[in-house]
């Protein structure tokens, strides 16, 4: 049969795809628009298998806050390029990922259906990937939860002015011991909080959150360095114990110089805001995600 050109509309309309790949799509299944549909998905898994090779540095990192501020999701996926990173089906796709994730443990989103589609996540992102022509790949997300707190977010570098999509995303999880506190203050402050973690990057929560094993091996660095110059094994060993004090401060994120007052550590600012407002906000938990990093 002869394929129409509205026909071919229809379908670019459904799937986004190419005109010549729509119009191929509907000569293979005797212009069935359903069936077109279909092999379109199907072509885009042969395209995502022979694209899975190449490397992905660049894509996109994103947050999600639910409306009550007590849960959230942060999610990274990458593409080959920048250009990709900008695309609008790009973007739209990282967006729904993360809310979707919001419900979904990491291991399990690609299996996830993808909205009311019918069809899942990973069989989404391999027809992306055959309509953008990059390699495309999901590669975490962490989701978080508080009971009487509220969860801050920010985004460095947001791809338009108040997305939540950019090069990092910050969750904060602030708990307070009862649900009565101004909710605006603390959002705002949670929101300074995830701030100072974009900036400062702290890689863990608190002293009693540092594994031994790195702790162990920060002292062994800094015990040879000591030695290797000289130093006697009890001076090394003294010098060996200051570094741990300066890798408090520049890694344990209550350590650390809050980042708009290089006098106060974060645990104070936080004892300070608490005092302020009557409350007993503890952060219980923090994510830093950068495009590429760890």
């Amino acid at each position: 049969m002869t394929v129409s050109a509205d026909l071919v509309k229809q379908l670019r309309a459904k799937t986004s795809a190419g005109f010549t790949d729509c119009k191929k799509a509907l000569d293979e299944t005797n212009g069935d628009l359903s069936k077109a549909e279909e092999y379109l998905r199907k072509k885009g898994l042969m395209d995502a298998a022979k694209k899975s090779s190449r490397a992905t540095a660049d894509g996109l990192v994103s947050c999600y806050v639910s409306d009550d501020l007590k849960r959230a999701s942060i999610v990274e996926i990458n593409s080959e390029t920048d250009f990709v990173a900008k695309n609008e089906k790009f973007q739209s796709f990282v967006k729904d990922v993360t809310e979707l994730a919001l419900n979904v443990d990491q291991d399990k989103i690609l299996e996830a259906p993808f909205k009311d589609s019918g069809h899942s996540v990973k069989d989404e992102l391999s027809f992306l990937i055959s309509v953008i022509g990059e390699n495309i790949q999901f590669r975490r997300s962490k989701n978080f939860s508080v009971n009487n707190g509220i969860i801050g977010s920010y985004t460095h570098n947001a791809v338009t002015p108040g997305s939540k999509m950019g090069k990092i995303c910050v969750v904060v999880c602030l708990e307070n011991e009862d649900t009565d506190f101004d909710h605006d203050k603390a959002k705002d402050f949670c929101k300074k909080l995830s701030m100072h973690v974009a900036a400062s990057s702290p890689k863990f929560l608190s002293i009693e959150t540092v594994p031994a094993d790195v702790l162990s091996k920060e002292q062994e660095i800094a015990k040879e360095q000591a030695m290797s110059v000289g130093k006697p094994a009890d001076v090394a060993e003294k010098i060996a114990k200051g570094r741990v004090k300066r890798f408090y401060e520049e890694t344990v994120m209550s350590e650390q110089l809050y980042f708009e007052d290089n006098k106060l550590t974060v645990s104070q600012v936080l004892a300070n805001f608490n005092k302020e407002n009557n409350t007993k906000f503890k952060i219980i938990d923090f994510a830093r995600f950068m495009l590429g990093g760890n």
